[in-house]
């Protein structure tokens, strides 16, 4: 992936992240949270393995999909 390409990655991470606080409703703001740590381990990946931005974010990410299969499986 070019350097460039990997940049967009991160910037786009950003976006989700900002964006889910400004969500109300909790499974958006998990699930959009998880698509922007998603794309900060790409970028932290590409832009020369960040383990401070991979480590963070994967465990980010497990977390909010721990908490959306959960909530999946309690009733409402």
């Amino acid at each position: 992936m070019s350097p460039e390409i990997a940049s967009y990655c991160g910037y786009a991470a950003s976006v989700f992240i900002v964006l889910s606080f400004i969500l109300k409703d909790v499974r958006k703001i998990r699930f959009v949270n998880m698509i922007g740590c998603i794309l900060f381990v790409v970028y932290g990946i590409f832009s020369g393995m960040l383990w401070p931005i991979i480590i963070p974010n994967a465990i980010l990410c497990f977390i909010q999909v721990y908490h959306l299969v959960r909530n999946e499986k309690t009733p409402s």
